[in-house]
């Protein structure tokens, strides 16, 4: 099949990636416009559109896809199927009705759980034990399209949203070449999805990511992890900013109120409204990450300073 992939981040490069190597013909990509990056804020292609450039595909950056110019190469280009990983814009329906056989977006959750903008993030926050991917035929309406296909995978109890997100979008790449040779042998019945079960995922905010350690442990825990690496769970210390890396439980530590730093000759508690965890590596305002009982060497918590 003739496709037009969309993407954009670095979590749609192993299905382009995929794609190009399957039996599909990939005539061009669309992503969204360059945009400013680094400490110079200079102009930066997308990851899509870097790979793409590196294999002599045509790149589309339509400001909006409504856009009259795109619309109309993307006539031009005759694409059976547009497949879709992060794009990152809504695609109108002046666009959803070009391809013949519609546009099919890889989603990372079994639908319809966690539609939406953060998924795998949700998943982790939420505590749960299978997540996955869907392929699913895109609407104008929230991840709200019939399904086409589906891969599953254990959530690990160490998790980070970006660990499981790099799992998935692997696992995601083979089914959705999966799914364009199905659709291409005309093999694929798209499924509605059920009304019941419905949860979603909307972006997790900077705000969203500072830790309450009013909350238990286990939820402190989550939560750390699923903000890992974006956008960064936090706490405050002494009125500045300390970001914050994945933690470990202690199940019998009930020593330390919720915040409360105990400082050890090797690592550093915190006090949650069940019991400690371990903080791990930390990185305070202005500084370059460091494991915690280096920070605590710097900054000399006293007895009885908290966190929050």
């Amino acid at each position: 099949m003739r496709l037009v992939f969309a993407g954009t981040p670095e979590v749609a490069l192993p299905s382009l990636s995929a794609l190009l190597a399957s039996s599909h013909e990939v005539v061009a990509v669309v992503t969204r416009p360059d945009a400013p990056a680094g400490r110079g804020r200079t102009l930066q292609a997308s990851p899509v559109a870097v790979l793409a450039a590196e294999h002599g595909i045509e790149v589309l950056k339509p400001d909006r896809p409504r856009d009259a110019d795109f619309l109309a190469r993307l006539s031009e280009l005759a694409p059976d199927c547009c497949p879709v990983v992060a794009y990152g814009a809504l695609v109108p329906r002046a666009a959803l009705d070009i391809p013949r056989l519609g546009w099919v977006n890889l989603h990372f959750s079994l639908l319809p759980a966690w539609r939406g903008a953060a998924p795998v993030q949700h998943a982790v926050w939420h505590g749960d034990d299978v997540t996955g991917a869907s392929t699913f035929l895109l609407e104008e309406g929230l991840d709200t399209g019939p399904v086409l296909g589906v891969v599953t995978e254990t959530v690990r109890p160490t998790d980070t949203s970006g660990d499981l997100l790099t799992r998935l979008a692997e696992s995601g790449a083979g089914l959705l070449v999966a799914t364009m040779d199905g659709l291409a042998a005309g093999a694929l019945v798209a499924a509605p999805q059920p009304a019941d079960g419905v949860s979603l995922a909307p972006k997790i905010t900077v705000e969203d990511a500072r830790v309450d350690w009013a909350q238990p442990a286990v939820r402190v825990d989550r939560q750390i992890r699923a903000c890992t690496p974006a956008p960064g769970a936090w706490t405050e210390h002494r009125g500045e900013r300390l970001k914050l890396g994945p933690v470990t439980l202690l199940a019998e530590d009930t020593s330390l109120a919720p915040g409360e730093l105990g400082i050890d000759k090797n690592r550093v508690r915190v006090g949650t409204a069940t019991h400690a965890v371990v903080l791990g590596e930390v990185r305070a305002q202005g500084k370059k990450p460091m494991g915690a009982p280096d920070w605590a060497r710097g900054t000399r918590p006293a007895p009885g300073e908290t966190l929050g």
